[in-house]
């Protein structure tokens, strides 16, 4: 892991008004989101990761999941398109930080509409969700801007949960771990292991064997301490009201220029 650069945006005052698709709307505790956003930093913080505060979009309620304006393959940022219209405010700030750090930046451009929460890299491999926010124009320029990188681009049916990476991620070891209610088809991964609860299925990988999880997902942290992975758990309670997890949470640049 090159770097450990990470870009983060803290919840703005309208984050209880945040979209939600796939689950009943709750009550968000907007003062309680921002004390648990703050322990998810400090908890990157504690893992040597440095973090890029992108500037507030306090007139969108979702900005907080900043994972969702790119992705980046090498020291690549493809900057999103959001399948949802009041999240495209969104993007200018994020793709200036990317800038700020050294990214080589890329644009999806109309029709095509992608979000960063929609993909999973494992690997060379880039699985894309192509569902209610990512679009077939938006895999064929995601295609386009990586496969000369020399990325695998491979896509992949959702219709049960809001992206990708809301049904499954993966492990330090390329395993992909998912909730089975939730994955369309765990056959399109090469390696696939069942968790048992739903939050379970997001980690962030924080390097070595240390694994940054929700804590409403204790016997998957516990099922994955005896493979022989560290979790380091955090309350995204709030977030998870608005479908967040704990990868959506920042945008992770492991390959950039020392």
């Amino acid at each position: 892991m090159p770097s450990k650069q990470a870009l983060v945006r803290r919840p703005g005052p309208r984050v209880s008004e945040g979209l939600v698709t796939h689950i009943d709307r709750r009550p968000v505790d907007a003062a309680l989101a921002l004390r648990q956003w703050e322990r998810y930093v400090r908890r990157l913080h504690d893992h040597g990761w440095s973090t890029t505060e992108v500037a507030p979009a306090d007139d969108c309620p979702d900005a907080v999941f900043i994972e969702d304006t790119m992705v980046v393959f090498r020291n690549v940022a493809l900057i999103a398109r959001p399948g949802a219209d009041s999240r495209r405010p969104e993007i200018r700030a994020a793709r200036a930080a990317a800038e700020a750090l050294g990214c080589s930046v890329n644009e999806v451009r109309a029709p095509g509409t992608l979000d960063g929460g929609d993909i999973l890299k494992t690997g060379d491999t880039v699985h894309v969700g192509r569902g209610g926010r990512t679009n077939a124009e938006g895999v064929r320029q995601l295609r386009a801007a990586f496969e000369p990188l020399g990325a695998r681009v491979v896509a992949v049916p959702i219709s049960r949960v809001l992206h990708l990476k809301s049904a499954v991620t993966a492990l330090p070891d390329g395993t992909v771990i998912g909730y089975p209610p939730l994955v369309d088809d765990p056959a399109v991964f090469p390696a696939f292991r069942t968790v048992p609860e739903e939050s379970g299925a997001h980690v962030v990988l924080l390097g070595g064997d240390s694994l940054l999880m929700a804590a409403s997902a204790p016997r998957t942290a516990e099922l994955l301490a005896g493979l022989g992975y560290r979790p380091v758990l955090v309350d995204i309670g709030e977030f998870e009201k608005l479908e967040g997890c704990v990868t959506c949470l920042s945008v992770r640049l492991r390959e950039l220029a020392g």
